[in-house]
């Protein structure tokens, strides 16, 4: 199943989550109205009166869970970071000496780096001493990723690097934003038992009796009745969204711990963090007050298991990994560990994954060399679509070398909330001494010489920087960068838009690396939390990608007619039997300002003809070079198509 097919995927299980809601929305509404009917009498009136009454007790209930999972939903428009504070996670710092910290982040950053997205924020939950972790975020632009400190410190860097794998399997198919819906549609299903005690506690307090003219007494105070069925209905919301978060998940585990032993090319990680999770005493199990709202999103089950299970099975788990696997195992090592619990400082060293002595790893011995920025790669579509998200051990080694190959001080750098804006403003500079001098000018005018100077310091330092270490370069200061408030964000994407659009003729890869910053950054500051932004067919989209690829054509190549037989070639994988005439905007790069919104938004499987007719245009005598795929990967990501990184001879 490769990237396209599980965004169809997820689609459908968005589809099952709406359905699933509103079922248990239907069965909540059912038993409040009964509650309600009894509890006011409301059976001696006529049948005409009856039903105004149910109609209101009806309207009254699904707004309450409408408007109780709206105001979730809101309150989580802040990312993933703020899931993870929420259950006491604390972020991790850039420049963490910590030798068990310092692993975990370098672990993250070259994933991230292999997976071709946004570094996200690293979290730490310090109070949780069983295994466990997750991602969060409406997208990889505002990501985060947490991990208990019974993981950091029982789990190998094998082993974590399984788990990272494992949620990052999460990030790039899509399934965060499927999760953070969940936790606010069940928060609305489950806010009925807040009501309902506290009705039932007031009617309690009154007497639980309601006063009577009759001698006979009074009758059973409706308010207490009404809460009580509240709490009934609460508990169905309950039971309701356990099977919803099972319904959704359960599938999706499988797929995620597949991923990670494609990422990784080895199961011994992730089976042993499942083996561990099987072996000692903590298990996956939280403390947090707020474990079974996000249960589904976790990589252990969030409570011990029962037929409400958010997750497959542990011992289903390790045996799709290892078919060997024979259950008496975990007993074994419970009895091993009882006494001696492993550390995983201690695994990494014996196992010669770490020094006795913290330092900055050594670039692996496989790791392939940078390829000449003159190498031309032979590369075709369907290669190209199989690799979309989907990063192998070639692309995890080289994302640890691109780390080792990056200088210190500019990893410093990029790592610092300060130094990172300088440094990526240095970034999207361009190459050309005139257009560098127009953006410089607009910069100064516009955010101030200070700024500007810096920028261009950072950007001739970086001149001789190879291109394949640009992109990983910007993705790695995006850590620091969300750590600054909001308004010096907004600031920060002002001074990228005037990059963009300053005098002078950027050309088209400096124009899209930084028209993906500019996009990740504004993601990260305003997640799109819209419940579909995929609605669009190719029919909608066809005059913005005849742009993508008449653009494209132009500037790849310096003859018209060669570059017509590209954009021929291009509308001929987008749109098979479609002639378009080949029409380059005259403004350029920047016509594809209005293009990239509709071109995003398309539906999977044409995103996919979308990402082949580029492949097609920009590969069109079969080769590419080194900043064509560069391009290529810049591209992918402003379709949210994360591509791995270039290595050796081909792509990750």
């Amino acid at each position: 199943m490769n990237f396209f097919e599980r965004q169809r995927q997820v689609r459908r299980l968005s589809t099952r989550l709406v359905l699933l809601f509103v079922l248990a929305v239907v069965g909540i509404v059912v038993v409040v109205n009964l509650a309600a009917v009894f509890a006011f009498n409301a059976t001696s009136g006529n049948p005409a009166q009856l039903a105004g009454f149910v109609a209101i007790v009806t309207v009254a209930t699904v707004v309450a869970i409408g408007l109780a999972a709206l105001v979730r939903t809101l309150t989580l428009r802040g990312g993933g970071g703020k899931v993870a504070r929420e259950l006491g996670g604390v972020p991790v710092p850039a420049d963490t000496t910590d030798p068990e910290l310092r692993r975990l982040r370098n672990v993250v950053e070259e994933m991230a780096l292999a997976s071709g997205v946004p570094v996200p924020e690293v979290y730490l939950l310090p109070e949780e001493t069983a295994i466990n972790a997750f991602a969060a975020g409406w997208g990889p632009s505002d990501a985060a990723v947490a991990v208990t400190r019974g993981a950091l410190q029982r789990l190998n860097r094998d082993e974590l690097q399984g788990v990272i794998a494992h949620e990052f399997a999460h990030v790039v198919n899509g399934d965060m934003r499927l999760n953070i819906r969940l936790m606010g549609l069940l928060f609305g299903i489950l806010f009925l038992t807040v009501i309902g005690r506290g009705m039932a506690r007031v009617g309690l307090l009154g007497g639980g009796r309601q006063r009577s003219n009759n001698s006979g007494g009074g009758g059973i105070n409706p308010l207490m009745l009404v809460g009580l069925a509240l709490l009934v209905a609460g508990y169905v919301g309950v039971l309701a969204g356990r099977l919803i978060q099972a319904s959704v998940s359960r599938q999706r585990e499988y797929l995620a711990d597949a991923s990670a032993v494609q990422y990784t090319r080895q199961t011994r990680g992730i089976a042993g963090a499942l083996k561990k999770i099987g072996g000692l005493t903590d298990g996956s199990e939280l403390k947090s007050p707020k474990r079974d709202e996000v249960g589904h999103m976790l990589f252990g089950e969030a409570a011990r298991a029962s037929w409400f299970a958010t997750h497959p099975p542990l011992a289903d788990r390790i045996r799709a990994l290892e078919p060997s696997f024979d259950p008496a195992e975990l007993r074994r090592l419970s009895q091993q560990w009882a006494a001696a619990p492993p550390s995983g400082r201690q695994e990494d060293v014996a196992l010669g994954l770490a020094p006795a002595a913290p330092a900055r790893p050594a670039p692996p011995a496989t790791a392939p060399t940078l390829p000449g920025h003159d190498a031309r790669v032979r590369v075709a579509p369907a290669e190209v679509l199989g690799r979309v998200a989907a990063p192998t051990e070639t692309a995890y080694t080289h994302a640890a070398a691109i780390l080792d190959r990056i200088p210190d001080p500019l990893l410093d750098r990029a790592r610092n909330r300060d130094a990172a804006v300088p440094l990526l403003l240095g970034l999207l500079l361009s190459a050309e001494p005139e257009v560098r001098q127009h953006q410089y000018v607009a910069l100064a005018d516009r955010h101030g010489r200070d700024l500007a100077d810096a920028a261009l310091r950072e950007a001739d330092e970086l001149a001789g920087l190879h291109p394949t270490l640009r992109l990983p370069l910007a993705e790695l200061t995006f850590p620091a960068l969300r750590a600054r408030p909001g308004a010096e964000l907004e600031s920060l994407m002002a001074a990228v838009f005037t990059l963009i659009h300053a005098d002078g003729a950027i050309d088209v890869s400096e124009y899209c690396l930084s028209r993906l910053l500019l996009a990740e950054l504004q993601e990260a500051l305003r997640p799109d939390s819209r419940w579909r932004t995929d609605r669009r067919s190719l029919t909608d989209a066809r005059s913005a990608a005849a742009f993508l690829l008449a653009t494209l054509a132009q500037v790849g190549h310096a003859d018209r007619a060669a570059a017509e037989q590209a954009f021929e070639a291009g509308i001929a994988t987008l749109l098979p039997g479609t002639t378009l005439p080949y029409a380059p905007p005259e403004n350029g790069v920047l016509a594809l300002e209005t293009a990239w919104p509709v071109l995003d938004g398309l539906r999977p499987g044409d995103k996919e003809r979308l990402v082949a007719a580029t492949v097609a245009v920009i590969s069109h005598d079969g080769m590419m070079t080194v900043p064509e795929i560069e391009l290529l990967r810049t591209i992918c990501g402003l379709l949210h198509c994360p591509l791995p990184p270039m290595a050796g001879n081909g792509i990750g």
